[in-house]
């Protein structure tokens, strides 16, 4: 698989990730924190499949995402030079936020899930913003996709 390339499987999102020496810990295996930020990439990285870059929607819309909560399931440990996919599913959108089910994936074996939960904010007043309709039809479309598998 390519380091640089997203993969859909069906409505499955997936983003290659390689683990670097610098993502282990003392113990040789990724440290928690980094499937964090593995996770983070994979949805950025399906927002833009779905044709939208975080810094256009800042411009054209004056929004940003904000995580707001977090959940994070470690299951087996990936070590160092290992290729992961990190997988994307989202639920049909609400009208500030978006949910997710992500997951860590070493072949065919789970190591890591999570559930996001990201809210739309207005960069000007920093409050929650409704979705732009375009990127809500887009999400929605990529919810049902994945809904029907």
């Amino acid at each position: 698989m390519s380091e640089t390339a997203a993969t859909v499987s069906g409505a499955r999102f997936a983003w290659p990730v390689r683990v670097y020496y610098e993502d282990t810990d003392a113990g040789g295996v990724v440290y928690h924190a980094n499937y964090v930020k593995f996770m983070e990439r994979a949805r950025t990285e399906w927002l833009r499949a779905l044709g939208f870059e975080q810094d256009r929607l800042r411009e054209e819309y004056g929004i940003v995402f904000a995580v707001r909560r977090f959940s994070l399931e470690l299951r087996r440990a990936a070590r160092f030079n290992d290729v992961l996919e990190v997988t994307c599913a989202p639920e049909p959108p609400r009208r500030v936020s978006l949910e997710f089910d992500q997951a860590v994936w070493r072949q065919q074996e789970v190591l890591a899930t999570g559930r996001v939960g990201v809210a739309c904010v207005d960069i000007h007043r920093f409050v929650p913003a409704a979705l732009p309709e375009p990127v809500r039809q887009a999400v929605r479309a990529a919810a049902d996709m994945n809904a029907t598998g």
